[in-house]
């Protein structure tokens, strides 16, 4: 008898996924990242060999093309994609939040026009929302879209854009409220990478991710049409905030990969090594230290496992539990990179043996997708509500 998982996909058919992206990450990704890192190469091919296997809208339905898998398969697959890559898996994750969001919240003409090209990955997506004075505050942003006749006229920044000057098309947060509107005042905009009036600013230069281009683009009175609007007049902050729960899992699962994939260098290395005559990994501070940091893992893919659950399950705490997730994970994981750096000793710092790349990589995480500070924020609020005992409660029984 065949097993099924409470996703819909039969253990072996998730196994023969998960085989198919491991051997994807281990002949396109691992083989070049340490390249791709030192030349900041965007690898465009790769990218679009990821498409053919269905890693352009994994949580797309199948009736838009997509893969249609559950988050919680998906998490799964992002943590195998990331351990040939973080930088790269981490951009794939951001494309498959632009696809999602057109899959859920664009019309039949909108999904038709895009989405093809998207979950082939022939054309790669761009998710504008954070702006050179809006971070965090994110219902703040100041862009504008402004109603001329059957037109929207776009102006505007956005910063830290990942795929900016690279994307078919990009979802665009501006401001169709006027001054005090706040988040209800934004809507979302399906904008094409070669619309009149896009510019993009130059290369970042970045602590890590070198093997994405991150940009500002440049909004300077872009014309699109009205049906060019994604979802309905003010409910862009809704749909930009929607997509995140789905993006932080994601991210999470990107740090659990690099961290995999450290823990598993600095294990190879500590047998390997030899210091005042016996072997790393016979030392018992080694012994300890590498206990800990498998320990951290496994408890921060529980933790990101339960929020891809509480997504697909459409649990009223599903918010929450994605914070705690994105929040824990993004933390360990970069502090199993760091351990594993350490362990390595001067070679941890060197270029050549991949792990000072994973530790740059996996930082950022802690900041994208909403920083740290905010998740623990989300989480107390919900924690502090009139009715926290009862969320504590469902959060307790999940």
């Amino acid at each position: 008898m065949t097993m099924v998982t409470d996703t819909g996909v039969s253990a072996e058919e998730r196994e023969a996924i998960l085989g198919a992206v491991r051997e994807f990450a281990d002949t396109e990704l691992a083989p070049y990242a340490i390249e791709r890192d030192e030349k900041h190469v965007f690898p465009r091919e790769s990218l679009h060999r990821a498409g053919e296997l269905g890693l352009g809208g994994i949580y797309v339905r199948e009736e838009s093309g997509g893969t249609g898998l559950s988050r919680t398969d998906t998490v799964a697959i992002f943590e195998e994609l990331a351990k040939g890559d973080p930088a790269v898996a981490a951009y794939i994750s951001i494309h498959n939040m632009v696809a999602w969001m057109i899959d859920t919240y664009g019309d039949d003409a909108q999904r038709g026009q895009w989405l093809p090209k998207l979950t082939s990955m022939a054309e790669f997506g761009g998710y504008c929302l954070t702006e050179p004075g809006a971070g965090s505050d994110a219902a703040n942003i100041a862009t504008s879209a402004v109603r001329d006749g059957d037109d929207f006229v776009l102006t505007g920044v956005k910063q830290f854009i990942s795929g900016g000057g690279e994307a078919g098309v990009y979802v665009v947060m501006a401001r169709t409220g006027g001054p005090g509107s706040g988040a209800r005042g934004i809507s979302s905009f399906l904008v094409p990478g070669d619309a009149a009036g896009l510019s993009f600013g130059a290369l970042e230069k970045k602590m890590g991710w070198h093997a994405q281009p991150t940009r500002q683009v440049i909004l300077d009175g872009v014309r699109v049409p009205a049906s060019a609007m994604l979802g309905d007049e003010g409910r862009g902050f809704a749909i930009a905030m929607s997509a995140l729960n789905g993006g932080r899992l994601n991210i999470a699962a990107c740090s659990l990969g690099g961290a995999a994939w450290a823990l598993d260098a600095a294990v190879k290395y500590v047998h390997e090594r030899v210091a005042f005559g016996e072997a790393l990994a016979e030392m018992q501070s080694v012994l300890f230290t590498i206990a800990d940091m498998r320990t951290e893992l496994q408890a921060a893919r529980l933790m990101v496992r339960d929020g891809a659950q509480a997504v697909d399950e459409k649990d009223p705490d599903a918010t929450m539990r994605c914070a705690m997730a994105k929040r824990f994970a993004t933390d360990a994981g970069f502090d199993i990179a760091n351990k594993a750096l350490q362990l390595h000793g001067g070679y941890g710092y060197l270029q050549d043996y991949g792990v000072e790349k994973v530790v740059r990589d996996l930082r950022v995480h802690q900041i994208l997708e909403g920083t740290n500070e905010i998740m623990r924020l989300i989480v107390g609020r919900e924690m502090l509500r009139p009715s926290g005992s009862a969320t504590q409660q469902r959060g307790g029984a999940s």
